[in-house]
């Protein structure tokens, strides 16, 4: 049987904060190419290689707010092109902003407190600290912690306000399509990269589960990120639907290979 020809777009060179970006993808291309053709691209110069792939992986690219413009018509291209992509472009969480949190917040899923406008801060649990993001941001980028005071003179255009939440620890579900894969966690909470292999209860993944039903994508790999309080709850942080970072090097070997296999056989069913 022929190998399909597999476009894999990474930033190899793309620094991030306790995160080794190109160690993680020459990882599992090393695992890719005993059953694909693979082709390694960077997410800047795609268009002009997707004829050339049955389909496109697309992996740790860094934060696409700074080539928007480009992905914008890469994500065209491809549809134009009918080109197989693995995330599918069709997510409504972090691949589109951070407007899910304020809708999902509004419906009442268990997501931290999430408002736009300074008038709503009233619907925000009362907090002497806020953290303000970037609607349209990622990797933290923009992120201000600022007190109760120093808000009201805050320029909120485009912008998300949420409490400062007291959380035990954050944890992370990772998914490929909607099964799950493995969970990890962050048991020093000032040191959220330095992450530790996590069992979860029964309870902690049908509450990951909902958000990856909610997000009902063609397929792809998600990563639920949560805080744990300190009554034992969880809210919702993120969820990372575009380019996940794995963390895959933290894993048993058998754990490794579980998500391989499972990476392997989601790609191939996109062509079956």
């Amino acid at each position: 049987m022929q190998k399909l020809d597999i476009l894999y777009l990474t930033d190899l060179y793309y620094k991030a904060q306790g995160r080794n970006y190109y160690e993680e993808d020459l990882y599992i291309t090393s695992q890719l190419k005993d059953h694909f053709n693979v082709l390694i691209g960077h997410p800047q110069q795609a268009i002009d290689h997707i004829d050339k792939a049955d389909l496109i992986v697309f992996r740790n690219t860094g934060p696409v707010v700074y080539y928007q413009e480009y992905f914008d018509q890469f994500v065209n291209s491809v549809k134009v092109k009918n080109t197989p992509t693995f995330n599918s472009f069709d997510g409504k969480a972090d691949m589109k902003g951070k407007q899910y949190l304020l809708d999902l917040y509004a419906q009442n899923y268990s997501v931290i407190p999430t408002v736009e406008k300074i008038e709503d801060l009233d619907r925000l649990p009362k907090s002497d600290q806020y953290i303000i993001k970037l609607k349209n941001g990622a990797d933290s980028i923009g992120m201000q912690s600022v007190s109760k005071e120093e808000i009201a003179n805050e320029n909120l255009d485009g912008k998300i306000i949420q409490p400062y939440i007291d959380f035990e620890y954050e944890l992370s579900f990772y998914f490929i399509n909607n099964e799950f894969q493995y969970a990890l966690y962050a048991p020093d909470k000032h040191k959220r990269w330095e992450l530790m292999p996590y069992e979860p209860q029964s309870l902690e993944l049908d509450f990951a589960s909902k958000f990856i039903e909610w997000n009902n994508m063609k397929c792809g790999i998600q990563r639920v990120d949560a805080c744990k309080l300190k009554d034992g709850s969880l809210l919702l942080v993120e969820l990372e639907d575009l380019n996940p970072y794995l963390s895959i090097d933290l894993l048993s070997e058998d754990k490794k290979h579980f998500f391989i296999d499972n990476f392997v056989k989601a790609l191939t069913a996109l062509k079956a």
